[in-house]
């Protein structure tokens, strides 16, 4: 079972106490966690959220997994009263921020991505949003992702990616430079924003990613990039017809 990565900051922890970290940090950000997000992103988040959402194009009836989503703002996204919208995540302090949100049709549920708590073929869509390079074991959770979903579901995975060369420089500098002292400053943990940087930095390149997916047996898997590759949509299917 490979690991996305055996660090947290500087040093080197095993995957339990890798685990553990980074639940603290989101714990520990939650209450800032979107203001940070804006802040960050200078707002393009909820652009590419928005994309995901209608890549989604949720149908009367179905039910969607939001994977790693925490507060809940892509739920918000794909909510409606005339279907099922289950956020799971890890953190209960995440959670808890978007139970304020009153979301029609969504049911909040504690579990990681390595063992999602629900049936085998009872979900429409999966998607998870900045989410997947936080799990300890990414194909494991590939693995799972694809047990839920029912034959002919998609999988709908937004992350940060590889940039286009041209601003590859100004967005390392950016990233090495001012995102630390954001959360420094708002949500008052740089050592959580430092870990974020890494994280990125290690996650899969679009064409990794996509093999990623086709390995873990995922159909017809593709890829858009989004402002110039910072952001990447990946979306795959699970094998099989839908049934009717």
């Amino acid at each position: 079972m490979s690991q996305l990565s055996n660090t947290f900051g500087s040093r080197e922890v095993d995957p339990d106490e890798r685990e553990d970290l980074i639940r603290g940090v989101f714990s520990k950000v939650a209450p800032r966690y979107d203001l940070m997000n804006d802040l960050m992103s200078f707002g393009i988040h909820r652009v590419w959220k928005r994309f995901l959402a209608r890549r989604v194009a949720a149908r009367p009836g179905q039910v969607i997994l939001d994977l790693a989503g925490g507060t809940g703002d892509v739920a918000a996204r794909v909510a409606a009263w005339d279907r099922s919208v289950v956020v799971c995540d890890p953190s209960t302090e995440m959670m808890q921020v978007g139970r304020y949100r009153r979301l029609p049709g969504v049911r909040w549920l504690a579990g990681t991505g390595e063992a999602i708590p629900l049936q085998d073929g009872s979900v429409d869509t999966v998607t998870i949003a900045f989410g997947i390079r936080n799990c300890t074991y990414m194909d494991k959770a590939l693995a799972e992702m694809l047990r839920v979903l029912r034959p002919g579901g998609r999988m709908l995975c937004l992350e940060f990616s590889r940039p286009w060369g041209p601003v590859r420089p100004f967005y390392q500098l950016f990233s090495a430079t001012v995102i630390p002292r954001l959360g420094a400053w708002v949500a008052r943990n740089p050592d959580a924003y430092k870990y974020l940087i890494e994280s990125i930095q290690r996650f899969p390149d679009q064409e990794e990613m996509k093999e990623m997916m086709e390995g873990a047996g995922f159909g017809d898997v593709s890829y858009r990039s989004l402002s110039c590759g910072i952001a990447c949509l990946h979306a795959g299917t699970k094998p099989g017809e839908t049934a009717a």
